[in-house]
């Protein structure tokens, strides 16, 4: 089989998706699975879906397209702040998009109004991560300003967390969510349908002790994806997390010294010496590097150490064995490692369904908690 390539079990995904729905509707929240980690794959945006998310979400109009014509025609939100220049793109292919900018919903309206179809809007509010929204005082106004705007429709509001601040959701950011969801609707009737409370980094919030208040969204990617917690790294207790796997071939093996230093050399001398040191290990090399990846997102089987990158190749080193040129190495990923590698056109990516959902026999007491392990 080609190499490099990143092997996909879409049961597991399927699975983990089901595993976070379950345990959030008895919080009342849904899911909307987001693609954008993985470019908008068709295979698993339709595992997500399986699993019973609601709807999907992605940040890049090509990902959304891919998808619509690979035939998923369910709900697809654009959750970045659409770009004047994809207007006409992003009404003809998502129903919904959040938005901070009401230059921008003036457009959708417009595009919509062109079109006879009304066109969501989702709010973003500002609640600490300092990436995109609203700020809090300032969402009435608009708010107003979008409800009063035929062509467009106010789903709803949302709010980020972690993405760029790094800070966790927490309760007194929720309420604020909840309260101005009620403070519209006080104004302009039941208008709000979604208060989506952030990412995967908000699920020890949902699946804690606390009151949900208005909050009944969660957009998850990494969760579902890697069955990791965003905040912490940890595991998420009864999610798969090796739904992933990138595997990568040797293309060279030698023993080599920890350090090898060439002497500065005079063109006039005649002497050219090699530095050496005492402690040797095999370094072999893998055909992949930055182009590929985040080589730093990688995890190596026991035994291997990372030794660098370049553009085009990863050194690792061993002091056990050695590695078989032609052999096949299996790496895990984390969230930022495999976004690129889901991106670039030089690795292969395999779909398989080894671990169907209906094939497990799930018991309906399991997993009513997360648990971060």
């Amino acid at each position: 089989m080609t190499a490099p390539r990143i092997e996909v079990d879409l049961g597991k995904i399927q699975r983990n998706t089901r595993s976070l729905v379950e345990r959030l509707k008895t919080r009342g929240i849904t899911v909307t699975g987001v693609t954008k980690a993985v470019c908008g794959h068709p295979d698993i945006a339709n595992a997500m879906l399986a699993g019973g998310a609601t709807g999907l979400a992605d940040a890049r109009i090509t990902n959304v397209e891919r998808m619509r014509k690979a035939g998923i025609f369910g709900h697809i939100s654009m959750i970045r702040t659409p770009m004047l220049s994809q207007i006409e793109r992003i009404c003809a292919s998502s129903e919904t998009s959040y938005n901070t900018e009401m230059e921008v919903v003036a457009e959708l309206a417009a595009e919509a109004l062109r079109t006879s179809s009304i066109h969501n809007i989702i709010l973003m509010v500002e609640v600490g991560d300092m990436r995109e929204g609203i700020m809090p005082e300032d969402l009435a106004d608009v708010a107003s300003q979008v409800v009063k705007m035929p062509g467009v429709a106010l789903r709803g509001i949302g709010a980020n967390f972690t993405c760029l601040s790094g800070g966790s959701p927490n309760p007194e950011a929720m309420a604020l969510l909840t309260s101005l969801a009620s403070d519209i609707e006080r104004s302009y009737g039941p208008v709000v349908e979604v208060v989506s409370g952030g990412s995967s980094a908000s699920l020890p919030w949902a699946l804690g002790l606390g009151a949900m208040g208005r909050i009944n969204n969660l957009r998850l990617g990494e969760a579902i994806l890697l069955g990791v917690d965003p905040v912490s790294g940890a595991s998420i207790g009864g999610l798969h997390t090796d739904a992933f796997t990138l595997v990568v071939e040797v293309i060279e093996t030698k023993i080599k010294p920890q350090k090898l230093v060439l002497q500065s050399i005079n063109p006039a001398c005649s002497d050219l010496r090699l530095v050496h040191d005492d402690h040797w290990k095999t370094r072999s090399l893998l055909a992949i590097g930055h182009q590929d990846t985040e080589a730093a997102g990688l995890k190596f089987p026991l035994g291997v150490t990372f030794g660098g990158a370049t553009s085009d190749h990863i050194v690792v080193e061993t002091r056990s064995s050695a590695l078989r040129v032609g052999s096949e190495m299996r790496l895990q990923l984390n969230y930022n490692a495999l976004m690129r590698v889901m991106s670039a056109p030089g690795i292969a990516k395999i779909m398989n369904n080894d671990s169907p959902l209906a094939n497990e026999i799930v018991d309906s007491q399991c997993h009513t908690r997360l648990v971060l392990v």
